[in-house]
């Protein structure tokens, strides 16, 4: 579902990680927060399995993935490690069908998207899937078969709830450039044709056909115009690395329809500006693209610039509130 416009974003929530190891607490935390914009979060700290590689490639059909001290690496059967990131899935599943009793609305689910993964993942002889465009191939077909099949269960658990799937995509600008290093480090893995990338993020991003698909990159140099056309009707960027060259293709992206999940408050803790201070360089942007002050609202979701993962409990439970506090000021004084 490429065109968002017939479905109700909510204004602001969360990008994905959240410090700590209690699901409940942290489900508890994100539907208590957003109330009209819930997500699914992922709590790396409770090791190998509920972070965002290994907890995607617990998604994987007829694909398992094993952790090495180098990574995570394809095998032939499912171990512990595809046991255990299954069991934590399910465990935050059950966490969200309890909080979300009764939820009608937009409720946002996050896994890792195929050329993250393909940089992140290791084939058997320890070089990344990125170095096989076959293994590509493979991988982002039994992502897409994964994903199916999550969506259908989180639709199970929360009936009323309206699916947005977010792609997490920090390595794509790497892969289209050529910067993903080899296993050697001494050579970098040669750029990813950008049809191609285009191409397999269409087949992911197609598997959810009834609601919309957010593409999201705390990197600099976000592709916006190549993630508009693999059908994204979202992207989600740390908004303090965008630069005037940016400017066109965002622009581009708001009339065009693609909603802007903007990365406004800091992922790591340190003081918060007031909520106005922290869209002050979204509303600026709107003015020097000429944008309708009017769209704002209608536009943006305020977000954490990335995942809190890296954040003590008690700065990520204010950076969430922030997040809230700073789409309101947005909606209420769009100029």
């Amino acid at each position: 579902m490429s065109e968002n416009s017939q479905f109700r974003f909510g204004a602001a929530t969360g990008v994905g990680s959240l410090p700590g190891d209690d699901a409940r607490e942290a489900v508890k935390t994100a539907a208590g927060t957003f109330e009209d914009f819930p997500f699914l979060p992922e709590l790396p700290a409770r090791g190998p399995g509920a972070d965002m590689i290994g907890r995607s490639a617990g998604m994987l059909v007829e694909l398992y993935a094993r952790v090495e001290p180098s990574g995570w690496r394809l095998g032939d059967r499912p171990g512990r490690d595809t046991r255990r990131a299954r069991a934590w899935l399910r465990e935050d599943l059950d966490a969200l069908e309890e909080f979300t009793q009764g939820y009608e609305g937009p409720l946002k689910v996050q896994a890792v998207g195929p050329w993250t993964l393909a940089a992140a993942l290791e084939l058997r002889g320890g070089e990344a899937v990125l170095s096989d465009a076959g293994a590509c191939r493979d991988l982002a077909a039994s992502l897409a078969e994964g994903l199916r099949l999550h969506l259908a269960e989180v639709r199970r658990r929360v009936p009323g709830a309206q699916l947005v799937l977010q792609l997490d995509e920090p390595s794509l600008t790497a892969v289209l450039r050529g910067r993903v290093r080899t296993a050697s480090g001494y050579r970098t893995h040669r750029a990813v044709d950008r049809q191609i990338a285009e191409a397999t993020l269409r087949d992911v991003v197609g598997v959810h056909d009834d609601g919309p698909v957010v593409v999201h990159s705390c990197a600099p140099e976000v592709p916006f115009a190549l993630l508009r056309r693999a059908g994204a009707a979202g992207v989600s960027f740390d908004f303090s690395l965008l630069t005037e060259r940016d400017d066109e293709a965002i622009g581009e992206a708001v009339e065009g329809g693609t909603r802007l999940f903007a990365g406004v408050v800091p992922g790591t803790d340190g003081p918060l500006s007031d909520p106005a201070g922290s869209v002050m360089g979204v509303r600026t942007l709107w003015r020097r693209l000429g944008l309708h002050p009017g769209l704002l609202a209608r536009a943006v979701t305020v977000t954490p610039s990335c995942g809190l993962a890296g954040a003590s409990p008690e700065y990520a439970r204010r950076a969430l509130a922030h997040c809230v506090r700073a789409a309101r000021s947005l909606a209420d004084n769009p100029e």
